[in-house]
């Protein structure tokens, strides 16, 4: 084999697993940065909608409804 063509053959793989840790790399952080969010915002929005009940700013029937839609619509 001439050592032009191993430098390519050894390129283009250094290219192909960079191009593999790029892809994957920044998912894996989206992922669970943004998984890790949604459930803080989740806890949060059941705290504000149960103060809302509590001050009586909602029915307990939209309470319910609500908690039941919040929870259903992130499961």
């Amino acid at each position: 084999m001439s050592p032009l063509i191993h430098k390519l053959r050894f390129a283009i793989r250094a290219l192909l697993v960079a191009v593999a840790c790029l892809a994957l790399v920044p998912a894996t952080g989206c992922y669970s940065s943004s998984r890790i969010n949604n459930q803080a915002s989740v806890g949060q929005q059941l705290q504000d909608l149960e103060k809302s009940y509590r001050d009586g700013i909602i029915t307990q029937k939209e309470y319910e409804r609500l908690k039941k839609a919040l929870v259903r619509k992130n499961d």
